[in-house]
């Protein structure tokens, strides 16, 4: 079967672009789409020497820094792609990947890591943090979000099989679509993962310092327990106002490389989380060390931590929650609550083996179920 792969835009490396390498490991005669296609070459270790095809969106103005700005373009660019000589359509998508046109001769197969986020019960709290509640320009982005909600509920007529990322996406793309998905986690590097059985003195957590992943929260509530360690590794816009409420007992390392990463994930007692993620890579990544995970007890992390075994919740995005969910770890954690080996025991469910092999199935037997119609 001839195979194309369509991913939303190839600028930076994160979960999404984790699992576009897998597929293209495992469909390596496989054609890829994007909308645009700025990642410095090496990063996609699968993509070899295949060629990227873009949409008119590469060439214009400033597109390298701003693509962000075309998305009212993107829906139109993204059905410019003529897929019809391909069996097999596979769009990674988080926004307009899956709204790429298909025939009915056609399998197209989307693994989605959410519907379009801001368009849809998000919507709020994106205007809130772009600083657009009121005013004529919120006027024009609530427009514009509403007409993109009609053309992402219009395209997905065009999948013919969802794949959600997580049970807590799988009701998002019921909700949204009404449509039912399988779910088919995405794959973690738990190899590249090391277990530490002594651990050390300090907490941890690491990301891209933006509203969101609320470490500021993390930090603000660690600064309120002098006598426990917290390192932080990452950089992003929110590193200043970071930075203003940071104690004596907080380090914050800024951006390091993957080796330090890991060996700061390896060594601590436990790994904090407190941001609502679709899925939430990261969390699995530090039980791949045998570390115990503090997690918001919402969304992705409800299907990666288990409680009172891999690590603890907390109910609500506040210092007093984190600050109650420290203690609770602390209580279990003495009476050895947490066996390292089984906490890395546990990541390999969510392993790139579980994933390719899973995948690699489900495509396969809806391929031969459309064949045999």
């Amino acid at each position: 079967m001839r195979v194309a792969i369509v991913h939303d835009w190839l600028v930076d490396t994160g979960g999404a672009e984790k699992v576009l390498d897998q597929l293209l490991g495992m469909y390596p005669e496989a054609d890829l789409f994007s909308i645009v296609n700025f990642m410095e070459s090496g990063v996609l270790s699968n993509l070899g020497k295949r060629a990227v095809f873009t949409s008119f969106v590469q060439k214009l103005p400033f597109a390298k820094k701003k693509y962000r700005s075309y998305l009212p373009l993107m829906p139109i660019a993204i059905e410019q792609f003529d897929l019809s000589v391909y069996d097999v359509v596979i769009s990674s998508s988080h926004c307009v990947a899956k709204g790429v046109i298909t025939g009915p001769d056609q399998v197209h197969i989307c693994y989605c890591y959410s519907p379009i986020r801001y368009a849809w019960d998000l919507q709020h709290q994106y205007l809130k943090e772009a600083g657009l509640t009121r005013g004529l320009n919120s006027i024009l982005a609530r427009y514009m979000l509403h007409k993109m909600r009609l053309w992402d509920v219009r395209s997905s007529y065009g999948v013919d099989h969802f794949i959600g990322i997580s049970n807590f996406i799988c009701k998002r793309i019921n909700k949204v679509y009404r449509r039912e998905s399988e779910l088919i986690y995405p794959n973690v590097e738990v190899a590249d993962f090391n277990l530490e059985i002594e651990k050390q003195e300090y907490y941890f957590t690491c990301s891209r310092m933006v509203p969101y992943k609320k470490i500021d929260l993390i930090v603000k509530s660690f600064s309120e327990l002098p006598d426990k360690k917290l390192v932080v590794i990452g950089d992003g816009p929110d590193m200043a106002k970071i930075k203003a409420v940071a104690g004596s007992n907080v380090v914050l390392l800024g951006r390091q490389p993957f080796l330090v990463l890991k060996k700061y994930m390896q060594n601590a007692k436990a790994f904090v989380f407190a941001a609502e993620e679709d899925f939430g890579i990261v969390p699995v990544e530090a039980q791949a060390c045998g570390t115990p995970v503090i997690a918001f007890g919402k969304g992705g992390a409800l299907e990666t931590v288990v409680e009172g075994v891999t690590g603890v919740y907390f109910e609500e995005q506040s210092v007093a929650s984190i600050k109650r969910a420290v203690s609770k770890f602390e209580r279990l954690a003495d009476s050895g609550q947490f066996d390292p080996v089984a906490i890395r025991e546990h990541s390999k469910n969510f392993s790139t083996e579980v994933f390719v092999e899973k995948f690699s199935t489900f495509v396969r037997k809806r391929w031969e179920e459309f064949q045999s119609k």
